[in-house]
């Protein structure tokens, strides 16, 4: 616990994937035993959520065909209306399960509730992996702001919150957003120590089929290369993409881990690059 004992009172972001939410128990035993922890040592503690497999899984249930680009859900009306019920609903309630298992007050609701965080439809905009030409993602958000004051005032009543990843403009409309981006963002405006990215993916691996080949740090311009050499594809290019930007934003080190062994989260905190990949200043 020593390591940790270093960051109390200041603020550690965990953004768990939804595929996570689909095993309660192994999540209690990981993320939750790891978040409790945290708690123990004094850090105070927020929660970003996904929802991406509960998603898709209700999409074909519904007969609609999910559309990717460059890793990110395109995402019109009726996209919108599955987001809603994968976030808000199953998925927050799973996660609520499994924390309160692991015995985490985590206060589980979506950026929406509130304000708590602030969004605008993200105009058309060139992305890796996608091609010259701008890409509109449709009812996509961008991140405009975070209440800060609101979510240091549930830390300071006791509750983690947990946020699933949807959040609306001033005139109430919702978008879906992803949630490695409300993370990173969450985590800048709260000048967080640190940021955990945690997900079945034990990292940024050189070769993407083998565990063994995972990179313990990397700085900015050692993923960029990564990125450029095509070491980082898909979907873990946006997740890198983001904890770049983020870094030159003040958050001090944002870690990609795994939740294998049940306490990779928790040791990688306590010794960055042991469990996952940690991203540190270059």
């Amino acid at each position: 616990m020593s390591g940790l004992n270093d960051f109390r009172g200041r603020w550690f972001v965990v953004k768990i994937g939804g595929e996570l939410a689909q095993d309660r128990p192994r999540l209690a035993a990981s993320v939750g035993a790891a978040v409790r922890a945290f708690l123990d040592a004094g850090i105070r503690v927020a929660v970003i959520h996904g929802g991406g497999p509960q998603a898709t899984e209700l999409q074909k249930k519904l007969g609609l065909q999910p559309r990717m680009v460059a890793g990110r859900r395109y995402t019109d009306e009726a996209t919108l209306e599955v987001m809603k019920m994968s976030l808000a609903g199953q998925v927050s309630v799973d996660v609520a399960s499994a924390f309160r298992l692991a015995g985490v007050p985590a206060l589980c609701t979506t950026g929406m509730s509130a304000g708590l965080i602030t969004a605008e439809r993200r105009p058309p905009k060139v992305m890796s992996g996608a091609g010259p030409e701008p890409v509109d993602l449709g009812l996509v958000g961008d991140v405009v702001g975070v209440d800060v004051d609101a979510l240091r005032r549930l830390s300071d009543a006791g509750f983690v919150p947990v946020l699933g990843s949807l959040a609306g403009d001033a005139r109430g409309q919702p978008f879906n957003i992803n949630a490695d981006t409300v993370a990173t963002r969450v985590a800048a405006k709260l000048g967080a120590a640190k940021l955990f990215l945690v997900s079945n993916v034990p990292g940024v691996l050189a070769n993407k089929d083998d565990p063994s080949t995972r990179l313990p740090t990397l700085t900015p311009a050692q993923a960029r290369e990564k990125i450029a050499s095509g070491v980082i594809q898909g979907g873990m290019i946006p997740k890198v993409e983001e904890s770049l930007e983020m870094l030159e934003e003040g958050i001090e080190a944002i870690h990609i881990v795994g939740i294998s062994p049940a306490e990779a989260l928790l040791h990688e905190a306590e010794r960055p690059g042991s469990q996952g990949t940690a991203f540190l200043r270059g």
